[in-house]
Protein backbone atom coordinates (compact mmCIF):
# COMPACT_ATOMS: atom_id res chain seq x y z
CA UNK A 1 0.00 0.00 0.00
CA UNK A 2 1.05 3.30 -0.98
CA UNK A 3 -0.19 6.96 0.58
CA UNK A 4 0.23 9.14 -2.54
CA UNK A 5 -1.51 12.31 -1.38
CA UNK A 6 -3.19 13.74 1.82
CA UNK A 7 -5.22 16.73 0.72
CA UNK A 8 -7.12 18.61 3.33
CA UNK A 9 -10.53 19.84 3.57
CA UNK A 10 -12.79 21.42 5.28
CA UNK A 11 -14.42 21.15 9.20
CA UNK A 12 -11.29 19.14 9.88
CA UNK A 13 -11.94 16.40 6.69
CA UNK A 14 -9.01 14.80 4.65
CA UNK A 15 -8.63 13.47 1.72
CA UNK A 16 -6.44 10.05 1.51
CA UNK A 17 -5.55 9.04 -2.04
CA UNK A 18 -4.07 5.08 -1.72
CA UNK A 19 -2.49 2.88 -4.34
CA UNK A 20 -2.81 -1.06 -3.41
CA UNK A 21 -0.13 -2.42 -5.87
CA UNK A 22 -0.98 -5.25 -8.32
CA UNK A 23 0.54 -7.90 -6.58
CA UNK A 24 -1.06 -7.44 -3.15
CA UNK A 25 -4.53 -7.25 -4.80
CA UNK A 26 -3.93 -10.38 -6.87
CA UNK A 27 -3.07 -12.24 -3.98
CA UNK A 28 -6.09 -10.78 -2.32
CA UNK A 29 -8.65 -11.73 -5.65
CA UNK A 30 -6.78 -15.18 -5.61
CA UNK A 31 -7.54 -15.76 -1.85
CA UNK A 32 -11.56 -14.93 -1.96
CA UNK A 33 -11.40 -17.36 -5.31
CA UNK A 34 -9.72 -20.78 -3.32
CA UNK A 35 -12.30 -19.94 -0.40
CA UNK A 36 -15.23 -19.59 -3.05
CA UNK A 37 -14.47 -21.76 -5.63
CA UNK A 38 -16.63 -24.76 -4.01
CA UNK A 39 -19.57 -22.86 -4.30
CA UNK A 40 -19.69 -22.11 -8.02
CA UNK A 41 -21.10 -24.57 -10.58
CA UNK A 42 -19.37 -24.50 -13.68
CA UNK A 43 -20.40 -26.70 -16.84
CA UNK A 44 -17.88 -29.70 -17.70
CA UNK A 45 -15.94 -29.00 -14.27
CA UNK A 46 -16.75 -30.86 -10.79
CA UNK A 47 -17.95 -28.64 -8.00
CA UNK A 48 -14.65 -26.92 -6.80
CA UNK A 49 -12.43 -27.76 -9.65
CA UNK A 50 -12.95 -25.09 -12.31
CA UNK A 51 -10.00 -23.19 -12.59
CA UNK A 52 -9.77 -19.13 -11.69
CA UNK A 53 -9.20 -18.27 -15.11
CA UNK A 54 -12.47 -20.25 -16.93
CA UNK A 55 -14.72 -18.55 -13.82
CA UNK A 56 -13.87 -15.50 -14.60
CA UNK A 57 -14.31 -15.49 -18.45
CA UNK A 58 -17.94 -17.04 -17.78
CA UNK A 59 -18.92 -14.85 -14.59
CA UNK A 60 -16.35 -11.41 -15.93
CA UNK A 61 -12.72 -10.27 -14.73
CA UNK A 62 -14.00 -8.19 -11.63
CA UNK A 63 -16.11 -11.50 -9.91
CA UNK A 64 -13.57 -11.80 -7.27
CA UNK A 65 -12.99 -8.08 -6.85
CA UNK A 66 -14.92 -6.81 -4.39
CA UNK A 67 -14.62 -9.27 -1.80
CA UNK A 68 -11.15 -9.14 -2.74
CA UNK A 69 -11.03 -5.25 -1.67
CA UNK A 70 -13.66 -5.42 1.18
CA UNK A 71 -10.66 -8.02 2.85
CA UNK A 72 -7.83 -5.33 2.02
CA UNK A 73 -10.11 -2.25 3.28
CA UNK A 74 -9.50 -2.25 7.17
CA UNK A 75 -5.37 -2.86 7.33
CA UNK A 76 -5.34 -0.79 3.94
CA UNK A 77 -7.34 2.28 5.82
CA UNK A 78 -5.44 2.03 9.36
CA UNK A 79 -1.96 1.79 7.38
CA UNK A 80 -2.77 5.16 5.49
CA UNK A 81 -4.00 6.98 8.58
CA UNK A 82 -0.95 5.90 10.59
CA UNK A 83 1.16 7.40 7.72
CA UNK A 84 -0.67 10.44 7.25
CA UNK A 85 -0.20 10.67 11.24
CA UNK A 86 -3.73 11.27 11.63
CA UNK A 87 -6.07 10.37 14.99
CA UNK A 88 -9.40 10.08 13.45
CA UNK A 89 -13.42 9.97 14.22
CA UNK A 90 -16.46 8.49 12.58
CA UNK A 91 -16.69 6.14 9.24
CA UNK A 92 -14.50 7.10 6.35
CA UNK A 93 -16.00 7.58 2.88
CA UNK A 94 -14.44 5.65 0.89
CA UNK A 95 -14.41 5.68 -2.81
CA UNK A 96 -12.36 3.31 -5.78
CA UNK A 97 -11.26 5.64 -8.49
CA UNK A 98 -9.95 2.27 -10.35
CA UNK A 99 -9.59 -0.86 -10.23
CA UNK A 100 -7.36 -3.23 -12.68
CA UNK A 101 -5.60 -6.91 -11.91
CA UNK A 102 -2.91 -4.80 -13.64
CA UNK A 103 -2.49 -2.00 -12.41
CA UNK A 104 -3.79 -2.40 -8.88
CA UNK A 105 -6.28 -0.19 -6.99
CA UNK A 106 -6.74 3.47 -6.67
CA UNK A 107 -8.95 4.57 -4.10
CA UNK A 108 -9.16 7.73 -2.14
CA UNK A 109 -10.55 7.47 1.68
CA UNK A 110 -12.22 10.87 3.21
CA UNK A 111 -12.09 10.95 7.02
CA UNK A 112 -12.78 13.61 9.80
CA UNK A 113 -10.02 14.19 12.34
CA UNK A 114 -10.18 13.95 15.90
CA UNK A 115 -10.58 17.43 16.93
CA UNK A 116 -7.64 18.61 19.45
CA UNK A 117 -9.57 20.98 21.64
CA UNK A 118 -8.78 23.51 23.74
CA UNK A 119 -8.48 23.56 27.92
CA UNK A 120 -8.47 26.29 30.39
CA UNK A 121 -6.54 26.81 33.44
CA UNK A 122 -6.77 23.22 34.44
CA UNK A 123 -4.27 23.34 37.66
CA UNK A 124 -5.46 24.68 40.91
CA UNK A 125 -9.13 22.77 40.74
CA UNK A 126 -10.41 22.26 43.93
CA UNK A 127 -12.41 18.94 45.21
CA UNK A 128 -13.09 17.06 48.50
CA UNK A 129 -11.93 13.82 49.61
CA UNK A 130 -14.98 12.09 51.49
CA UNK A 131 -13.50 10.10 53.99
CA UNK A 132 -14.94 7.30 56.01
CA UNK A 133 -12.97 6.39 58.94
CA UNK A 134 -13.35 2.81 59.57
CA UNK A 135 -15.32 2.16 62.84
CA UNK A 136 -14.90 -0.95 65.40
CA UNK A 137 -19.15 -1.81 63.98
CA UNK A 138 -17.80 -1.83 60.77
CA UNK A 139 -15.48 -4.63 61.29
CA UNK A 140 -17.92 -6.06 63.36
CA UNK A 141 -20.22 -6.23 60.25
CA UNK A 142 -17.57 -7.76 58.43
CA UNK A 143 -16.93 -10.13 60.73
CA UNK A 144 -20.60 -10.74 61.46
CA UNK A 145 -20.96 -11.62 57.41
CA UNK A 146 -18.33 -14.80 57.55
CA UNK A 147 -19.95 -15.70 60.39
CA UNK A 148 -22.94 -16.20 58.25
CA UNK A 149 -20.86 -17.54 55.45
CA UNK A 150 -19.31 -20.34 57.48
CA UNK A 151 -22.59 -20.82 58.97
CA UNK A 152 -24.98 -24.09 58.68
CA UNK A 153 -28.58 -25.09 58.94
CA UNK A 154 -30.46 -26.91 61.82
CA UNK A 155 -33.57 -28.34 60.93
CA UNK A 156 -36.31 -27.39 63.52
CA UNK A 157 -37.80 -30.44 65.46
CA UNK A 158 -39.68 -29.23 68.38
CA UNK A 159 -41.06 -25.84 68.34
CA UNK A 160 -42.91 -23.36 66.69
CA UNK A 161 -41.55 -20.81 63.86
CA UNK A 162 -40.47 -17.76 64.79
CA UNK A 163 -38.56 -14.97 63.16
CA UNK A 164 -35.56 -15.92 61.27
CA UNK A 165 -36.38 -19.36 60.52
CA UNK A 166 -36.31 -20.62 57.18
CA UNK A 167 -39.80 -22.16 56.27
CA UNK A 168 -40.74 -24.34 53.71
CA UNK A 169 -44.27 -23.89 52.80
CA UNK A 170 -47.30 -24.91 50.00
CA UNK A 171 -49.47 -21.83 49.69
CA UNK A 172 -52.16 -20.76 47.34
CA UNK A 173 -53.96 -17.39 47.66
CA UNK A 174 -57.85 -16.51 46.50
CA UNK A 175 -59.30 -13.67 46.13
CA UNK A 176 -63.17 -13.33 46.27
CA UNK A 177 -62.71 -17.10 46.87
CA UNK A 178 -60.92 -17.48 43.44
CA UNK A 179 -57.08 -18.48 42.82
CA UNK A 180 -55.50 -15.47 41.02
CA UNK A 181 -52.14 -16.03 38.76
CA UNK A 182 -48.84 -16.51 40.35
CA UNK A 183 -50.34 -16.92 43.92
CA UNK A 184 -49.20 -21.00 44.17
CA UNK A 185 -46.35 -23.11 45.15
CA UNK A 186 -45.09 -26.02 46.47
CA UNK A 187 -42.11 -26.09 49.20
CA UNK A 188 -41.22 -23.01 48.89
CA UNK A 189 -38.79 -21.08 51.03
CA UNK A 190 -39.17 -17.88 52.79
CA UNK A 191 -37.15 -16.53 55.34
CA UNK A 192 -39.51 -15.43 57.96
CA UNK A 193 -39.34 -11.75 58.54
CA UNK A 194 -37.36 -11.19 55.70
CA UNK A 195 -39.91 -9.06 54.00
CA UNK A 196 -40.20 -10.97 50.90
CA UNK A 197 -43.93 -11.31 50.72
CA UNK A 198 -46.63 -8.57 51.46
CA UNK A 199 -46.62 -6.98 54.66
CA UNK A 200 -48.55 -9.49 57.27
CA UNK A 201 -47.94 -12.28 55.07
CA UNK A 202 -44.85 -13.17 56.96
CA UNK A 203 -45.48 -12.59 60.45
CA UNK A 204 -49.03 -14.86 60.43
CA UNK A 205 -46.56 -17.82 59.79
CA UNK A 206 -44.61 -17.52 62.85
CA UNK A 207 -46.31 -19.41 65.76
CA UNK A 208 -47.74 -21.99 63.63
CA UNK A 209 -46.33 -25.87 64.02
CA UNK A 210 -44.76 -27.94 61.45
CA UNK A 211 -47.04 -29.83 59.52
CA UNK A 212 -50.08 -27.32 60.50
CA UNK A 213 -52.32 -26.37 57.29
CA UNK A 214 -54.21 -23.09 58.14
CA UNK A 215 -55.36 -19.71 56.46
CA UNK A 216 -53.91 -16.00 56.76
CA UNK A 217 -55.65 -13.23 55.63
CA UNK A 218 -53.93 -10.46 54.17
CA UNK A 219 -54.76 -7.21 51.90
CA UNK A 220 -52.23 -6.68 48.73
CA UNK A 221 -50.49 -2.83 49.26
CA UNK A 222 -52.21 -0.18 47.14
CA UNK A 223 -49.32 -0.04 45.10
CA UNK A 224 -48.99 -3.59 44.35
CA UNK A 225 -47.48 -3.87 40.92
CA UNK A 226 -50.21 -6.57 39.52
CA UNK A 227 -53.20 -3.81 39.67
CA UNK A 228 -56.05 -6.33 39.27
CA UNK A 229 -54.69 -7.24 42.89
CA UNK A 230 -53.30 -3.95 44.40
CA UNK A 231 -55.65 -3.31 47.48
CA UNK A 232 -57.26 -6.37 47.73
CA UNK A 233 -57.96 -8.46 50.60
CA UNK A 234 -57.09 -12.05 50.35
CA UNK A 235 -56.64 -15.46 51.69
CA UNK A 236 -54.02 -17.75 51.50
CA UNK A 237 -54.38 -21.37 52.49
CA UNK A 238 -50.69 -22.34 53.97
CA UNK A 239 -49.02 -25.19 54.64
CA UNK A 240 -45.98 -25.79 56.86
CA UNK A 241 -43.78 -28.34 55.78
CA UNK A 242 -40.45 -27.65 57.54
CA UNK A 243 -38.36 -24.72 59.46
CA UNK A 244 -34.37 -24.76 59.44
CA UNK A 245 -32.82 -21.96 61.18
CA UNK A 246 -28.85 -20.77 60.79
CA UNK A 247 -26.51 -21.84 63.20
CA UNK A 248 -24.11 -19.21 63.36
CA UNK A 249 -20.09 -20.33 64.86
CA UNK A 250 -18.65 -19.30 67.92
CA UNK A 251 -16.45 -16.11 67.62
CA UNK A 252 -13.54 -17.75 69.38
CA UNK A 253 -10.29 -17.77 68.09
CA UNK A 254 -10.71 -20.95 66.96
CA UNK A 255 -13.52 -19.48 63.88
CA UNK A 256 -10.60 -17.31 63.27
CA UNK A 257 -8.24 -20.21 62.42
CA UNK A 258 -11.01 -22.32 60.15
CA UNK A 259 -11.95 -18.93 58.10
CA UNK A 260 -8.59 -17.09 57.97
CA UNK A 261 -4.66 -17.33 57.90
CA UNK A 262 -4.89 -15.84 61.30
CA UNK A 263 -4.69 -17.23 64.98
CA UNK A 264 -6.14 -14.76 67.19
CA UNK A 265 -9.53 -12.54 66.89
CA UNK A 266 -6.86 -9.64 67.18
CA UNK A 267 -5.11 -10.28 64.52
CA UNK A 268 -8.11 -10.95 62.30
CA UNK A 269 -9.75 -7.55 63.16
CA UNK A 270 -6.68 -5.42 62.74
CA UNK A 271 -6.57 -7.18 59.08
CA UNK A 272 -9.89 -6.30 58.32
CA UNK A 273 -9.60 -2.72 59.61
CA UNK A 274 -6.57 -2.29 57.20
CA UNK A 275 -8.70 -3.86 54.17
CA UNK A 276 -11.42 -1.24 54.87
CA UNK A 277 -9.36 1.39 55.52
CA UNK A 278 -7.19 0.19 52.06
CA UNK A 279 -10.80 -0.16 50.14
CA UNK A 280 -12.19 3.68 51.10
CA UNK A 281 -8.58 5.20 50.46
CA UNK A 282 -9.12 3.94 47.14
CA UNK A 283 -12.85 4.82 46.98
CA UNK A 284 -12.21 8.31 48.13
CA UNK A 285 -9.47 9.06 45.56
CA UNK A 286 -12.23 7.92 42.80
CA UNK A 287 -14.14 10.27 43.87
CA UNK A 288 -11.79 12.87 43.57
CA UNK A 289 -10.84 12.05 40.26
CA UNK A 290 -14.85 12.09 39.30
CA UNK A 291 -14.54 15.24 40.61
CA UNK A 292 -11.65 16.80 38.76
CA UNK A 293 -12.94 15.12 35.72
CA UNK A 294 -16.03 17.01 35.76
CA UNK A 295 -13.98 20.20 36.51
CA UNK A 296 -12.09 19.80 33.72
CA UNK A 297 -14.69 18.83 31.06
CA UNK A 298 -16.26 21.88 31.78
CA UNK A 299 -12.84 23.95 30.58
CA UNK A 300 -13.06 22.59 27.01
CA UNK A 301 -12.58 25.01 24.79
CA UNK A 302 -14.62 24.21 21.47
CA UNK A 303 -17.00 22.07 20.24
CA UNK A 304 -17.33 18.34 20.50
CA UNK A 305 -18.20 16.71 16.94
CA UNK A 306 -21.75 14.63 17.31
CA UNK A 307 -19.89 11.63 15.32
CA UNK A 308 -17.67 11.48 18.82
CA UNK A 309 -21.24 10.61 20.96
CA UNK A 310 -22.54 8.57 18.70
CA UNK A 311 -19.64 6.64 18.03
CA UNK A 312 -19.23 5.72 22.25
CA UNK A 313 -22.99 5.53 22.57
CA UNK A 314 -22.48 2.60 19.82
CA UNK A 315 -19.50 0.87 21.78
CA UNK A 316 -21.88 1.64 25.23
CA UNK A 317 -24.50 -0.59 23.68
CA UNK A 318 -22.11 -2.84 22.05
CA UNK A 319 -20.68 -3.23 25.73
CA UNK A 320 -24.20 -4.01 27.12
CA UNK A 321 -25.52 -6.08 24.54
CA UNK A 322 -22.47 -8.62 25.32
CA UNK A 323 -23.35 -8.33 29.08
CA UNK A 324 -27.36 -9.59 28.11
CA UNK A 325 -25.88 -12.21 26.19
CA UNK A 326 -23.71 -13.79 28.90
CA UNK A 327 -27.27 -13.54 30.82
CA UNK A 328 -28.89 -15.82 28.16
CA UNK A 329 -30.72 -12.42 26.63
CA UNK A 330 -30.55 -10.22 24.00
CA UNK A 331 -31.13 -7.00 23.11
CA UNK A 332 -34.36 -6.80 21.27
CA UNK A 333 -36.10 -9.67 24.34
CA UNK A 334 -34.77 -6.87 26.77
CA UNK A 335 -37.03 -3.60 25.21
CA UNK A 336 -39.77 -5.84 24.69
CA UNK A 337 -39.21 -5.73 28.60
CA UNK A 338 -38.02 -2.57 29.10
CA UNK A 339 -40.96 -1.35 27.06
CA UNK A 340 -38.22 0.37 24.77
CA UNK A 341 -37.59 1.24 21.25
CA UNK A 342 -34.27 1.36 20.06
CA UNK A 343 -34.18 5.30 20.19
CA UNK A 344 -34.90 5.83 23.86
CA UNK A 345 -32.42 2.47 24.84
CA UNK A 346 -29.58 4.59 22.96
CA UNK A 347 -30.57 7.91 24.79
CA UNK A 348 -30.14 5.84 27.88
CA UNK A 349 -26.27 5.80 27.13
CA UNK A 350 -26.04 10.10 26.13
CA UNK A 351 -25.52 11.76 28.92
CA UNK A 352 -22.71 9.31 29.83
CA UNK A 353 -21.57 8.97 26.91
CA UNK A 354 -21.20 12.86 26.70
CA UNK A 355 -18.51 13.12 29.70
CA UNK A 356 -16.59 10.36 28.73
CA UNK A 357 -16.05 11.99 25.59
CA UNK A 358 -15.55 15.08 26.84
CA UNK A 359 -13.35 14.00 29.62
CA UNK A 360 -10.96 12.16 27.59
CA UNK A 361 -10.49 15.48 24.96
CA UNK A 362 -9.63 17.39 28.30
CA UNK A 363 -7.45 15.00 29.22
CA UNK A 364 -5.62 15.19 25.32
CA UNK A 365 -5.41 18.90 25.71
CA UNK A 366 -3.65 18.49 29.07
CA UNK A 367 -1.58 16.23 27.85
CA UNK A 368 -0.42 18.62 24.67
CA UNK A 369 -0.35 21.28 26.69
CA UNK A 370 2.00 19.69 29.37
CA UNK A 371 4.02 18.03 26.37
CA UNK A 372 3.51 14.55 27.30
CA UNK A 373 5.46 11.76 25.46
CA UNK A 374 5.37 8.02 25.87
CA UNK A 375 8.38 5.79 25.30
CA UNK A 376 8.34 2.39 23.67
CA UNK A 377 9.63 1.51 27.03
CA UNK A 378 6.37 2.30 28.67
CA UNK A 379 4.46 0.69 26.33
CA UNK A 380 5.58 -2.01 26.30
CA UNK A 381 5.59 -1.98 29.95
CA UNK A 382 1.99 -1.77 29.90
CA UNK A 383 1.41 -5.05 27.69
CA UNK A 384 3.35 -7.05 30.26
CA UNK A 385 0.72 -5.16 33.64
CA UNK A 386 -1.89 -6.25 30.86
CA UNK A 387 -0.60 -9.53 30.45
CA UNK A 388 -0.21 -10.26 33.78
CA UNK A 389 -3.63 -8.46 34.67
CA UNK A 390 -5.12 -10.93 32.23
CA UNK A 391 -3.28 -13.53 32.63
CA UNK A 392 -2.87 -14.73 28.70
CA UNK A 393 0.49 -14.01 26.39
CA UNK A 394 1.95 -10.37 25.53
CA UNK A 395 1.75 -11.19 21.85
CA UNK A 396 -2.36 -12.08 21.95
CA UNK A 397 -2.64 -8.82 23.64
CA UNK A 398 -1.25 -6.99 21.23
CA UNK A 399 -3.55 -8.78 18.89
CA UNK A 400 -6.74 -6.37 19.65
CA UNK A 401 -4.89 -3.43 21.54
CA UNK A 402 -2.69 -0.96 19.17
CA UNK A 403 0.04 0.25 20.30
CA UNK A 404 -1.41 3.77 19.33
CA UNK A 405 -4.23 3.49 21.45
CA UNK A 406 -2.36 1.92 24.08
CA UNK A 407 0.15 5.06 24.05
CA UNK A 408 -3.10 7.65 23.99
CA UNK A 409 -4.70 5.69 26.75
CA UNK A 410 -1.23 6.37 29.14
CA UNK A 411 -0.83 10.16 28.09
CA UNK A 412 -4.22 10.28 29.30
CA UNK A 413 -3.76 8.36 32.84
CA UNK A 414 -0.35 11.00 32.67
CA UNK A 415 -2.68 14.09 32.54
CA UNK A 416 -5.02 13.09 34.92
CA UNK A 417 -2.05 12.76 37.52
CA UNK A 418 -0.74 15.89 36.71
CA UNK A 419 -4.08 17.58 37.23
CA UNK A 420 -4.47 15.90 40.70
CA UNK A 421 -1.07 16.75 41.64
CA UNK A 422 -1.75 20.61 40.78
CA UNK A 423 -5.81 20.20 42.65
CA UNK A 424 -6.37 21.82 45.89
CA UNK A 425 -8.14 18.81 47.85
CA UNK A 426 -9.44 19.33 51.38
CA UNK A 427 -10.42 15.88 53.13
CA UNK A 428 -14.01 16.10 54.23
CA UNK A 429 -14.32 13.21 56.80
CA UNK A 430 -18.05 11.36 57.61
CA UNK A 431 -18.61 9.51 60.81
CA UNK A 432 -21.29 7.78 61.86
CA UNK A 433 -23.10 9.35 63.65
CA UNK A 434 -22.44 12.65 61.17
CA UNK A 435 -24.20 9.82 58.74
CA UNK A 436 -27.41 9.36 61.01
CA UNK A 437 -28.05 12.76 61.92
CA UNK A 438 -27.55 13.37 57.77
CA UNK A 439 -29.94 10.63 56.97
Amino acid sequence: MLLTEIKPLENGEYELKVKIEAEAFNNSVEAEYKKNRRKINVPGFRKGKAPRSIIEKMYGESFFYDDALNNMLGEVYENAVSEAKLRTIGKPNVEVESIDKKDGVILTFVVTKRPELGIGNYKGLNAKKHLHPVEESDIDSEIERMRERASRLITVEDRAAKDGDIASIDFEGFVDGVPFEGGKAENYSLILGSGQFIPGFEDKIVGHEIGEEFDIEVTFPEDYNAEELAGKDSVFKIKLNELKYKELPELDDEFVKDVSEFDTIAELREDISNKLKETREKAAETGVENQLGELLSDLLIGEIPDVMIEDRIDDMARDFSYRLGAQGLDVDNYLKYTNQDSAAFRDGFRESAKKQVSLRLALEAVARAENIEITEEDIDSEFVKLSEQYKMDVDKIKSFIHPDDLSEDLKANKALDIVRKNAIVVDDIHNEEECEVSN
